[in-house]
């Protein structure tokens, strides 16, 4: 089966924020920023990676844009590797700005960074890792697309990627709140809590455009008798671009505040609502950069939490979801922490036809969306769903209604892929959603 993208008009425009960045480049600065991070960041690895790589293109097949530009080498993992790191080696200050221009262009909207080719390489190079190397070196020569480099900085400025007011975002919890003690009379979402045992951390976009999600997470921990609260204060927002653009000092500053407002709340484990990428960057990514051996206070991703719940018998199911179901992988949580067993538990304890999209688990293909893709805007939203026909054609083979996508760039990607192919009666959901749906709810009003 293979579906045809949507016709549309237009093309890529030149993108501000990494012309603008070329327009101050000189060989003395280009030299000095590979120089830095190939001599005191990277060490050995990308050397051994450069020596040991024999161009075998077992790699190809891996990549949902290579399958879905037929089999275009350009598309390659290690197509991209050669348009990128290997020439910035070879050629340092010598490289021209077009070829600079093209590097930052494959390594922030041609490569997701979802490292399933890195599972399919006889030697076991990371391509993810030297595409991230890339753009370490693209944010120091201040070439990063304008759209991820603006949310990265509102991040910076306000703690949050959305630019959401301190004040705002009380508002947003105390009206969901409200909302639920319609509902559950007695049910609090507390705030600045001390000793705790759960700090529940959510990304940005969910106050900002869909506060729902923090009013069914508030049922859950409600309904499961959970001794829990979240922060008030800068530190709630947990998500990253600044891990996606290469400004690894911003990442680090940002996970900090994160870790120590859990720190200050004395709280035995962070819960983080259902994305990706904010769980990479603070179980994985952040506390690396931080120089810590492990993350000061545990961190648990939702899915997680729902499974524990289950095991525990504090989460019970009142009835069966019935709409034919598939779970979409996310590649942070599966390829990256291993969570694929837990997901499909909750899956088949709340749901009555699952249907396993192919292939799944760790094999899946991503969302063309994750690894700060979808972040860098509208201008290359054509270049991610034209580079994932492949994830379409697995999607409308399961013959399912419904899509659980436990992350918010995979729905928000997902929803793209669906319009773009024009695959018809297929929804999205998140875990939350069906489990708030058909879990009991024993103190809320009968009626």
């Amino acid at each position: 089966m293979e579906l045809a993208v949507k016709k549309t008009e237009g093309k890529v425009q030149a993108d501000v924020g990494i012309r603008k960045g070329l327009e101050g480049l000189t060989p003395e600065k280009i030299k000095r920023a590979i120089d830095r991070v190939f001599n005191a960041e990277t060490g050995a690895r990308i050397k051994g990676y450069k020596e040991i790589c024999v161009r075998c293109g077992l790699c190809a097949d891996s990549c949902h844009y290579y399958l879905s530009h037929d089999g275009d080498p350009v598309y390659s993992p290690v197509g991209k590797v050669k348009q990128t790191l290997w020439k910035l080696l070879e050629k340092k200050e010598r490289i021209s700005p077009e070829e600079l221009e093209r590097a930052a262009l494959v390594a922030y909207t041609e490569c997701n960074l979802c490292r399933r080719c890195s599972m399919y390489c006889p030697i076991g190079i990371d391509t993810a890792y030297i595409i991230s190397v890339v753009r370490r070196i693209c944010h120091l020569l201040g070439i990063t697309p304008q759209y991820i480099q603006d949310t990265a900085h509102s991040h910076s400025v306000t703690m949050n990627q959305m630019w959401v007011k301190e004040d705002e975002w009380t508002d947003s919890l105390l009206w969901q709140e409200e909302e639920a003690r319609e509902e559950i009379p007695t049910l609090r979402i507390p705030l600045d809590k001390e000793g705790a045992d759960i700090m529940y951390s959510v990304i940005a976009p969910e106050p900002k455009f869909q506060p729902q999600l923090i009013y069914f997470a508030a049922v859950i921990m409600n309904e499961c008798g959970m001794d829990w609260t979240m922060s008030s204060l800068p530190g709630w927002d947990n998500s990253d671009m600044a891990m996606f653009t290469g400004d690894l000092e911003l990442m680090g500053r940002l996970k900090r505040v994160h870790f120590e407002r859990a720190q200050k709340l004395r709280v035995k484990r962070i819960v983080m609502g259902e994305c990706g990428h904010a769980f990479r960057s603070i179980y994985d990514v952040g506390n690396r950069w931080l120089g810590w051996h492990m993350y000061p206070v545990e961190v648990i991703h939702a899915i997680e939490f729902y499974w524990q719940m289950l095991q525990e018998g504090r989460l019970k199911v009142a009835r069966k979801y019935e709409k034919p179901v598939t779970l979409h992988d996310p590649c942070n949580i599966v390829r990256g922490r291993g969570l694929h067993e837990k997901a499909r538990d909750v899956v088949r304890a709340f749901c009555s036809n699952f249907i396993e999209m192919h292939p799944n688990r760790e094999h899946n293909y991503c969302c063309s969306a994750g690894g700060g893709v979808i972040n860098c805007g509208p201008p290359y939203k054509k270049v991610r769903v034209q580079g994932n026909r492949i994830k379409a054609e697995q999607l409308k083979a399961t013959g399912a209604e419904v899509i659980i996508a436990p992350c918010h760039n995979c729905h928000s990607g997902l929803k793209d892929i669906l319009e773009g192919y024009d695959v018809k009666g297929m929804g999205l959901s998140f875990f939350s959603e069906i489990i708030y749906e058909c879990m009991e709810k024993p103190s809320a009003i009968q009626g």
